[in-house]
């Protein structure tokens, strides 16, 4: 597997690099966004690590790129803003993953191979018996098919992808809804419900005041 890293902080692009070559990788180390764009058009890669406030080209920037060049390739973003403006300019943007400085090493591990797995997997595991079709966007229950509606099945991928976090409504709408498709708190309500129709009460629960958390190993 081959990533790209840009980072223009030298010493953590030497600690992320270093990990991620022990860990198997091959890695392309860029330290400005004009560097990084050149490399991506001139070689291939299977995931992209992009810091946003970099010289040359911003991470943003550089990314708005790739998408008109339809360079689709799985992106994170590693970066020290933490607005839901600014994370939702990410995804707006098509970024896979967000990544918050600082960060431990298990947590870069924990991204990288989750979005890598995706690559070579159709099916997102819920448990041993349930399962996610990313083809068909279906949840699958032993040899059971229910269709879920697209919203549905972004809000249970998302879930799945941060099941150690409690995921507040403001969060799953910066990364879910689109500016001008905003949602009322009624209608992230009724999502939850008919996730939880499909999957079982017990499978998220509701942090009052706070969020929800998804209940699944």
């Amino acid at each position: 597997m081959k990533i790209l890293l840009l980072e223009d902080d030298i010493i953590l692009s030497e600690i992320v690099f270093e990990h991620l070559n022990e860990q198997g990788f091959e890695v392309d180390l860029v330290y400005d966004g004009e560097d990084a764009y050149d490399k991506i058009l001139s070689s291939s890669y299977d995931l992209l690590l992009l810091d946003v406030n970099v010289p040359t080209l911003d991470g943003f920037e550089l990314l708005k790129l790739l998408k008109e060049q339809s360079i689709t390739t799985p992106t994170i973003f590693i970066t020290s803003l933490e607005s839901a403006k600014d994370l939702k300019r990410g995804f707006d943007l098509g970024c896979d993953d967000y990544l918050k400085k600082p960060f431990e090493l298990l947590e870069l591990d924990t991204r990288v191979n989750y979005i890598l797995k995706s690559l070579q997997n159709t099916k997102i595991s819920i448990d041993d018996k349930r399962y996610l079709d990313r083809l068909t966007y279906e949840l699958v229950d032993c040899d059971k098919r229910v269709k879920l509606s697209n919203k549905e099945f972004k809000i249970i991928e998302y879930f799945l992808r941060h099941k150690d976090s409690i995921i507040s409504h403001q969060e799953l709408i910066a990364n879910i809804w689109l500016e001008s498709q905003i949602p009322s708190e009624a209608t992230i309500r009724t999502y939850i419900k008919n996730i939880r129709a499909a999957l079982g009460k017990d499978f998220i629960t509701t942090i009052k005041g706070v969020g929800y958390r998804v209940n699944c190993k």
